[in-house]
């Protein structure tokens, strides 16, 4: 019985030995093993064994990348007071876990200490413009000192940020403002532009059309002229004299400009003398008079033409 309970006793002293002698580090971890409280060694992923009683794990540092973000009002060159956020990812340097453990107590705060610092230096420097403009200057001039300082005690910054620059409201609505006024500007000078190019057009069509009625009316006043001058041709032709021919064309000018009035749109109320047209002969002087004042600028081109068509053909008046 004394000899049982021995065994046993030896079997979980020796089960104890040997779960206090091997130990297995997970992917992404390091150990550090301590001898009598001395830095021995570190363990990485694996398999390992240590020496009971006289080894043991003093840390399992995490090698995995963290991410730390830091929140921080300051003002730029121009006096306009902005809060930075800015994300920095780092992680410990696998060459330097122990320095890593054993040089700093808090690598988070001593982190976020020297990045504070880093932007307190940076942000003052340029303008609110500047710093919209240049956030990635800003994050790299962050990373490139915080990193140099981190990497003394085992730690190596991977990436940083700047997430955001929010200036206070009044300084929004400032700048909402300024560019609503500059795109007004622009939209102003973009209006007038067209305006003058609508003018120009208007101008160009206008001086068309203007030389296209005068050409219009030389042509109408032509083909008047030669009407003329075929009719008189036709009336001298069946033996009339140039009295008659010119009392027919004045009669046929007459009933042409009643005609016109009687088809008007804008027709009034015409009243004609009652010998109309069995007294035409008595009228024919005020007729003449008439016409030749209603129509100046037409009959005087066209009795032009019509003497001058007169003499090519041997009329005489």
């Amino acid at each position: 019985m004394h000899g049982l309970l021995a065994l046993l006793v030896l079997v979980v002293l020796l089960v104890m030995v040997l779960g206090g002698a091997i130990y297995v580090v997970p992917q992404q971890k390091a150990y550090i093993i301590e001898r009598f409280g001395k830095f021995h060694s570190i363990a990485l992923a694996g398999l390992h064994f240590k020496i009971p009683f006289v080894d043991r794990v003093a840390n399992k540092t995490n090698m995995r990348v963290n991410q730390l973000n830091v929140k921080l009002e300051t003002k730029t060159r121009d006096n306009v007071f902005v809060t930075v956020i800015v994300s920095t990812q780092f992680r410990v340097d696998p060459k330097n876990v122990a320095t890593a453990y054993y040089e700093l107590q808090d690598p988070a705060g001593q982190l976020r200490s020297y990045m504070e610092d880093a932007l307190r230096s940076a942000i003052p420097s340029l303008t609110l413009d500047d710093a919209f403009a240049r956030k990635d200057d800003i994050a790299s001039d962050v990373q490139r000192t915080v990193g140099q300082e981190m990497q003394r005690f085992g730690f190596s910054v991977i990436k940083t940020l700047v997430t955001a620059i929010d200036p206070s409201a009044q300084v929004k609505q400032a700048m909402d403002s300024i560019n609503a006024a500059q795109r007004e500007k622009e939209a102003t000078r973009e209006r007038a532009e067209a305006h003058r190019i609508e003018i120009e057009t208007q101008a160009t069509a206008d001086a068309e059309k203007t030389r296209l009625q005068g050409e219009g009316q030389a042509n109408y006043r032509r083909e008047i002229a030669n009407g003329i001058v075929d009719q008189i041709k036709s009336l001298r032709a069946v033996g009339m004299d140039i009295d008659s021919v010119n009392n027919v064309v004045l009669f046929n000018q007459y009933l042409d400009v009643m005609r016109s009035l009687a088809e008007s749109a804008n027709a009034k109320t015409v009243v004609l003398p009652a010998s109309t047209p069995g007294g035409y002969n008595d009228l024919y002087s005020q007729m003449t008079s008439a016409l030749m004042t209603a129509q100046s600028s037409d009959l005087a081109d066209a009795a032009a033409e019509v003497q001058a068509a007169s003499q090519q053909t041997g009329l005489q008046y």
